[in-house]
């Protein structure tokens, strides 16, 4: 037992020195970007789980000793929104996905500070916060899984696969070992177990993500500008991609997915996904296709002879599957909302 617990305090210490170097690479290289700040916060409230799983008590005094607890209990929720900004490149949070962080730290509170009575307020609480935790975790992975396909960064497509196996296994075993050593079906030691997979597993992931530019996963789409387009044109299967978007217009099939665009092109998927990420500069296929589905609505908005329109029957018409998605691209490219668009273009 002495030379495990010596292997896992020099794992421990492994792991955070890693994530303290990533945090502070990103910090330097990469501070602007919404995912890398996220993926700082996640690092240290990763950090902070490490420590305060720790075997015995942890001797930081009371007031360190919190911080540690509460940052600990915000893995599953900063991953959450680390998804959504790392896989769905979505720009900004909003204040109600926010606002769930303080949830989790209130509902830890409520369980430390009723764990020796282990009053009805302990079990509802813990409970809340074992779904809050798990459900979290869910939701990340589910962005993960449901975006594969269209993701245009290689890199990144590859880690999902591999994120979703590691925190998916993360997950189950987890609940499993806490629920059956709470309930005293399994010896404390399991725990103690899992946890040092865990620093293991954070420990391979931060060293295999220093094997990989972080350019290439953090930094922003490089749009093509109009003259740039032009030299575009003269690449074969650049031109005959722009010609199919402009002409055939398959972005309006809200079903289109970039298989079915290089079946219809004849081109292999991969030199497609290759073209439209290195020469294009978007790292989303849905992305790509928002942009012509954008072009689209704003020349039916600004056109006089459409004015009597609904705006919805134009985003389905473009290929928009619903008004949510729409209305948030719309507002993410244009700054202002459909209608105030129509409202200025009249």
């Amino acid at each position: 037992m002495l030379y495990f617990h010596d292997f896992d305090m020099m794992v421990r210490g492994g792991s955070i020195a890693l994530l303290v170097l990533w945090g502070w690479l990103l910090v330097r290289d990469h501070w602007r970007a919404l995912p890398a700040r996220l993926a700082v916060a996640m690092n240290f409230s990763i950090a902070c789980h490490v420590v305060a799983t720790v075997p015995g008590h942890a001797p930081f005094g009371f007031f360190f000793n919190w911080i540690i607890e509460l940052g600990s209990v915000t893995v599953p929720a900063l991953f959450w929104l680390f998804a959504r900004t790392w896989f769905n490149d979505e720009r900004q949070i909003g204040l109600r996905s926010w606002s769930l962080l303080p949830v989790c730290m209130i509902l830890v509170v409520l369980v430390e500070a009723n764990f020796e009575s282990r009053s009805p307020l302990f079990y509802a609480s813990a409970a809340m916060l074992r779904a809050f935790m798990f459900g979290f975790a869910i939701a990340g992975l589910w962005i993960a899984w449901k975006g594969r396909e269209d993701d245009l960064v290689e890199e990144r497509r590859r880690l999902r696969v591999q994120m979703i196996g590691a925190v998916g296994t993360y997950v189950v075993l987890t609940n499993a070992v806490e629920v059956a050593v709470f309930n005293g079906f399994a010896p404390e030691f399991l725990r103690s177990l899992l946890q040092f997979g865990i620093v293991v597993l954070t420990f391979a992931f931060c060293a295999a993500m220093f094997a990989i530019r972080r350019a290439d996963l953090l930094g922003p789409a490089q749009r093509v500008d109009e003259s740039a387009a032009v030299f575009l044109r003269d690449d074969p299967l650049a031109g005959r991609l722009i010609a199919h978007m402009e002409t055939e217009r398959p972005y309006r099939d809200e079903t289109m997915t970039i298989a079915k665009l290089a079946a219809q092109l004849g081109e292999p998927e991969y030199r497609l996904r290759r073209l439209i990420n290195g020469q294009l500069g978007h790292r989303n296929f849905a992305a790509f296709l928002n942009g012509y589905r954008l072009d689209e609505v704003r020349a039916a908005l600004s056109d006089p002879d459409q004015r009597q329109v609904p705006i919805l029957t134009i985003a389905l018409d473009a290929g928009f599957g619903s008004l949510g998605p729409f209305n948030r691209a719309f507002r993410e490219v244009a700054g202002m909302t459909p209608t105030e668009y129509r409202s200025r273009a009249a």
